[in-house]
């Protein structure tokens, strides 16, 4: 099954405060390796743009106004991750968004059992830590020099080469019992560990015969 990175950037926080998506980005891969198909969309909220939001990815309303809303790209979104591993960095966020714009346009929800969660396996792996994508670029030594601000397209990139480095660190998994079966082990008979005492008298000849042999020169 082939993989979806997937980000977006919006007005705000919260779709139900009333605020948008202005851009959303998905690059493709297979075995996480890019095919070369992505699909990156600026879209036209049809709202005003916060300060706040300027600041994060630099979009103004007026640069947006000529943009496609996002009815007119969903179906052209949803053919593009349709039957794919999805891979979002703090997923709850951005589906939220996107469910909600999804039903405003009357189109299918997205199938939350093909939606991957990085943030939940960076902070399986790193408890207690700030596993921002930010913070985990730095942490893989990741370049960030290009993301002066927030882009939806450069930061499907980074989730890619973030994802693949929390794979690499997991640890092995051994199914030692299926091995031991297929080499027919007998746990009983080769793992048995039998104590064996030694008497007194036994104890008493090794030190006598150390003391003896010991004082022979075999060089």
């Amino acid at each position: 099954m082939s993989e979806v990175f997937l980000d977006t950037e919006t007005t705000g926080l919260s779709f139900k405060d009333g605020h948008k998506i202005v851009e959303i980005a998905c690059i493709e891969t297979n075995d996480l390796i890019p095919t070369g198909n992505i699909f990156h969309k600026l879209i036209n909220p049809k709202r005003n743009m916060p300060n706040e939001a300027f600041k994060v990815h630099g979009f103004s309303e007026d640069f947006l106004k000529d943009k496609e809303t996002f009815d007119e790209i969903a179906e052209d979104f949803l053919n593009f991750i349709k039957n794919k591993k999805i891979i979002i960095h703090n997923a709850p966020f951005d589906l939220s968004f996107l469910d909600g714009e999804l039903r405003l346009s009357q189109k299918e929800k997205i199938n939350k059992r093909l939606v991957i969660d990085s943030l939940d396996i960076a902070r399986n792996k790193f408890p207690g830590t700030s596993n921002s994508l930010d913070a985990l670029c730095k942490r893989f030594n990741i370049d960030l020099s290009r993301r002066t601000k927030h882009n939806a397209l450069l930061d499907c990139e980074l989730l890619r080469e973030v994802y693949i480095n929390l794979l690499d660190v997991k640890e092995p998994r051994f199914n030692l019992a299926n091995n031991f079966s297929e080499q027919s082990i007998s746990k009983v008979k080769d793992y048995e560990k039998k104590i064996v005492k030694i008497s007194e008298d036994e104890l008493e000849k090794h030190k006598n015969f150390l003391k003896s042999e010991l004082k022979k020169n075999f060089y």
